[in-house]
């Protein structure tokens, strides 16, 4: 087989890599890169899971002998004030921040599918009780 894909030319002057615009979210998503491309598989590292958003700028790699598997590898970063070194997680209103010297949770927090107030409260009435 890879004497037959050996004779085919690339696309030339097409990156192998472009941004577009997420116009159907989800995985797979769909994607503006002049025209409109849909069932674009979504990829990140591994354990970590994502779905992009309508409207979201992405990074779309065009996979394959001549980019006809392309994938969605990330979203463009927003221009958050980070330090060198310093992570932010967001997703919809939640988020997870850990700073130089300082971890930051936003939204309900919930262990267990417990809220937290629900567990601090079953181990104080356990203590007091």
């Amino acid at each position: 087989m890879w004497t037959s894909e050996r004779n085919r030319n690339p696309r030339s002057g097409e990156p192998a890599a472009e941004l577009g615009t997420v116009t159907l979210g989800g995985d797979p998503a769909g994607v503006s890169l002049g025209g409109e491309r849909r069932w674009i598989g979504v990829y990140g590292p591994g354990g970590y899971s994502w779905r992009p958003t309508a409207g979201d700028k992405v990074l779309v790699l065009k996979a394959g002998v001549e980019g006809e598997a392309p994938c969605l590898l990330g979203v463009a970063q927003e221009e958050a004030e980070l330090e060198p070194g310093e992570v932010r997680l967001k997703g919809g209103e939640s988020s997870v921040f850990l700073g130089q010297d300082r971890l930051e949770l936003t939204g309900d927090l919930y262990l267990n599918g417990r809220t937290l107030y629900d567990v601090v409260r079953d181990i104080v009435i356990d203590l007091l009780g």
